[in-house]
């Protein structure tokens, strides 16, 4: 394996140092070897709060996929398909206006179809109170006639080998627009690790630790299928996904207690569970200035699983456990824009019921003592009203908005109702931006939003999970919604863009491990209400320098948090260092480093990563209709996915490695290709998030 990634890397070296030699000194149009390579990065500018970038024309228009031309753009991290934002986390994704709703889109979205992409920094009001950041994705409208065909096959060699294909066909006639998506991967990921507790009970230094060698196959699929009807002025369309999912997880390791021989321990849990979801849209234009637009979804999902674990020495007796949890969310959402006082004006309207419900059972009389079965039911009712508005005058550009928010909350164990639990919220959050342009090359803004962001429905449930003879973890029932205020200055001047984001949460949540009240010592890790305080402070530089741009993204987070007097305010420091190299016979090479220190995110202290490096070499043949690329992450096994966590006298030690190092060869073949076809939304995509 080491020898294979150091044959890898040569020759991506090689590659690149044979396409800096041939590079010419004052045009962006260079000569290698007779042959002639257009050069060009995407155009960035900033629009308020907004950084544009072209991709018709540049290079990247080449590049395979949605989630490779963003890996590569500023301020914009990609990683095993996860679009992040430095400093303002997960983004929402919009294609064409409307929201993605599963990954695959942005697998399925080839580059050459892309014309621009834009990040907002700071979201209005039209978009959720929890939205961090927008990544909106704006396609090439060229529609073809008749049959159109995608496949994507990938495989990827890590510790286990995984593979991936998607079948993607449209029909189009006249007005009408059919398509089908098929996707199935088989997924296999290994973690091995040890976690040390350490705490003073009954006197007494303690230590209780544990062994882990996770495997988590599991093989997920996607039916997906609509319809579309498109106009001048009006455009509708529908359609149905299903999504089944196969997995098994094994985790061979040990536990031990103290200066005691360990003991042996395997873990084994099956998941089987589906969801179907069916969506719907509608938008007219009308007068050539008004656009109505509706959004509407119901989905319901299924979940049954199994876990068992063993000592196969019968040190302890196995404990079994099983799950089974359904959930629903029916949501609608309508908003009208429309020219204001020569601005720009939204307002509209959203609604959304949401109901999920888990039936946890432990089947070990002993552990049933302090971890019970249970049946747990949370029910949410939320209406929305929101109002944004956007005017520049002249050098100056200013946006302003105000989002009302109803929230009904239910919360039952056993079926009776929690109060303690269970309530209702009447929110009001506003934001406003402004944004001044010196010039074409410099522009800053400074922008100041508020926002109520709800908990996953993972950590609502009040059940508990057994973890090891001296373990538990569990969800919290009693969390509070978050309440947000932000405020960001970013500016952009000639090749450097800067970004500094403070925050201040109140009663957002933090992993939390406590002492159990339990016949025996339990350590119970859950989230737990916190307030803190955050400053993220990045610099940027980017610079097209012939067929090579780099881009150089260095920053810190630091935040101010106390707890039970103890503090977590180390800062975080980081780079990230990435290179698009354009060669001839177009192929194109990516190289793209990144490294942090050690330090806080809430309650948990990250290891340090002091240089990891990630690379991509493609092609594309038979005139673009066939595309190879050959991927390698995480070269030198340098990332670091360690952490530890000290909380109310107790400290934990987490030792791990990620399967993240590996290799991974795409294939896509396209027939007559077009762009994304599907043009409604999602109605509630932030209680989609959270189920």
């Amino acid at each position: 394996m080491k020898a294979t990634f150091l044959t890898t890397f040569l020759l991506l070296v090689s590659l690149l140092n044979a396409g800096a030699q041939s590079a010419s000194t004052d045009t962006a149009t260079i000569n290698l070897k007779e042959i002639i390579v257009s050069a060009n990065q995407p155009a960035t500018r900033v629009e308020g709060t907004t950084l544009v970038s072209t991709i018709t024309g540049s290079h990247l228009q080449n590049i395979g996929t949605a989630l490779d031309v963003l890996a590569q753009l500023p301020l914009i991290k990609v990683a095993d398909r996860d679009v992040s934002i430095i400093g303002k986390g997960t983004p929402e994704v919009y294609i064409d206006g409307q929201p993605m709703r599963d990954s695959d889109q942005l697998e399925q979205l080839q580059s050459g179809n892309i014309k621009k992409i834009e990040l907002l920094l700071a979201p209005g009001a039209e978009y959720s109170s929890s939205t961090k950041a927008v990544v909106r994705i704006t396609t090439r409208h060229a529609f073809l006639q008749g049959l159109s065909l995608t496949d994507r096959a990938r495989i990827q060699k890590r510790r286990q080998w995984s593979a991936y294909d998607m079948l993607d066909i449209n029909y189009r006639s006249g007005v009408f627009d059919i398509f089908a998506t098929g996707t199935i991967a088989r997924n296999n990921d290994r973690i091995k690790g040890t976690t040390v507790n350490r705490l003073t009970y009954l006197d007494r230094l303690t230590t209780i630790g544990s062994s882990q060698d996770k495997e988590s196959p599991a093989t997920v699929g996607t039916l997906k299928a609509g319809v579309n009807y498109a106009d001048a002025a009006r455009s509708a369309g529908a359609y149905y996904r299903y999504n089944p999912e196969h997995g098994d997880f094994s985790n061979n390791g040990s536990e031990w207690f103290d200066n005691d021989t360990p003991i042996a321990r395997t873990i084994n849990r099956t998941i089987r569970s589906h969801s179907h979801l069916v969506s719907a849209y509608y938008d007219d234009t009308f007068h050539d200035k008004y656009l109505l637009h509706f959004d509407g979804l119901y989905r319901t999902s299924h979940s049954s699983n199994a876990t068992s674990t063993i000592y196969p020495a019968g040190e302890s007796s196995d404990v079994n456990s099983s799950d089974k949890k359904t959930s629903s969310l029916a949501a609608a959402k309508l908003y009208l824009k429309m020219p204001l006082w020569n601005g720009r004006f939204t307002i509209g309207a959203q609604a959304s019921h949401t109901r999920s419900k888990l039936d946890y059972r432990m089947h070990n009389t002993e552990v049933g003592s302090y971890i019970p079965s249970s049946v747990t039911e949370s029910r949410q009712t939320s209406t929305a009203a929101f109002a944004s508005w956007k005017r520049n005058f002249g050098k100056l550009d200013i946006s302003a908005g105000l989002r009302y928010e109803f929230t009904d909350y239910t919360f039952c164990t056993d079926g009776v109702r929690d109060n303690n639990v269970s309530r209702t919220d009447h929110l009001l959050t506003p934001d406003i931006s402004l944004g001044w342009n010196f010039n074409n090359r410099a522009q800053v803004s400074l922008s100041y939003k508020s926002a109520t962001i709800r908990p996953p429905y993972a950590q609502l449930t009040g059940s508990l999970s057994y973890v090891g003879s001296h373990e538990i973890e569990g969800g919290n029932p009693s969390l509070h919604d978050e309440r947000l205020h932000d405020v960001q200055l970013f500016g952009m001047y000639h090749d450097f863009m800067f970004q500094a984001d403070f925050t201040r949460s109140i009663d957002t949540y933090a992993f939390i491990k406590r002492l159990y009240p339990a016949p025996s010592l339990q350590l119970m890790m859950r989230p737990e209400n916190i307030d803190v305080s955050a400053l993220d402070l990045y610099l940027t530089w980017t610079r097209n320098i012939l067929a090579w741009t780099p881009s150089i993204t260095a920053g810190m987070h630091k935040q101010w948090l106390e707890l039970d007097h103890a503090r977590y305010g180390r800062p975080i420091f980081s780079y990230y260092f990435d290179n698009t190299i354009a060669l001839p016979h177009s192929i194109l090479l990516t190289i793209n480093a990144y490294g942090s220190s050690a330090g806080y995110i809430h309650t948990n202290r990250f290891g340090a990563t002091a240089f990891s490096m990630d690379a991509s070499i493609g092609k594309s043949f038979l005139n673009k209709a066939l595309d190879i690329k050959l991927e390698a992450t995480d070269i030198f096994n340098t990332a670091n996915n360690d952490w530890s966590m000290y909380t109310y006298g107790i400290s934990v030690d987490k030792r791990q490695t990620y399967d993240r190092r590996g290799i991974a060869l795409s294939l896509t073949y396209r027939l007559r290709p077009r762009q994304s076809k599907y043009k409604g939304g999602t109605a509630a995509d932030d209680e989609l998030k959270r189920l």
